[in-house]
């Protein structure tokens, strides 16, 4: 009984008193002393060994009849089938909207053109307009300064559009304003754009 610690003494102690409080052949459950139930101590009345708690083995039973792993084989299945449609879809409306005229050729005279069509339909008094109006003029502004970057960096004869775009790009960010020096460097790419 040396090697019980704690709770074991606890529980000597619990049994002792019981005993001596009962009749003999009557005893009370032992969860009323120490809260350790009765079944859980063999014999009610010896000190062997605890009896472990077994864990419940209550299995969750499963209403179909999936092999394991096949749920995550349906859902990779459906996303890979996703993306091959999603990428057919995109490529068959990408060759039926590409016509001779388009200006996305790849070649550095189509970024260039591309940029100063940008630059035209860019409003400098729709930039701070909420709505749709203010997000076209941001992203035409924005777009007009990489497509004129992209083209400058296959062909330097498209240089100086870039640098002048970037100019006013670079000065807005400055002042958060269209103010003179930004308007002039814009007057300065769109005729730039007007020789190309």
């Amino acid at each position: 009984m040396h090697r019980n610690e704690g709770g074991g003494k606890q529980l000597v102690r619990a049994v002792a008193l019981d005993m001596a409080a009962q009749p003999s052949g009557r005893r009370k459950p032992l969860e009323r002393h120490v809260g350790v139930p009765a079944w859980s101590v063999a014999g009610h009345a010896t000190f062997g060994r605890m009896q472990p708690q077994q864990p419940s083995t209550l299995a969750p039973t499963s209403t179909s009849y999936e092999q394991p792993g096949t749920r995550t084989r349906t859902v990779v299945l459906s996303l890979v089938a996703g993306l091959v449609l999603g990428t057919a879809g995109m490529g068959a409306a990408w060759a039926m909207n590409a016509d001779s005229d388009s200006p996305v050729d790849g070649t550095p005279a189509a970024d260039a053109r591309a940029a100063c069509e940008a630059l035209d339909g860019f409003d400098p008094e729709k930039y701070t307009a909420k709505g749709p109006a203010g997000e076209v003029a941001l992203n035409r502004y924005a777009a007009a300064g990489a497509l004129s970057a992209s083209a400058a960096a296959a062909d330097p004869k498209y240089k100086e559009l870039a640098q002048a775009i970037r100019r006013s790009q670079d000065r807005h960010a400055q002042v958060f304003d269209f103010d003179a020096t930004v308007k002039k460097d814009l007057g300065q790419a769109r005729e730039i754009c007007r020789s190309l």
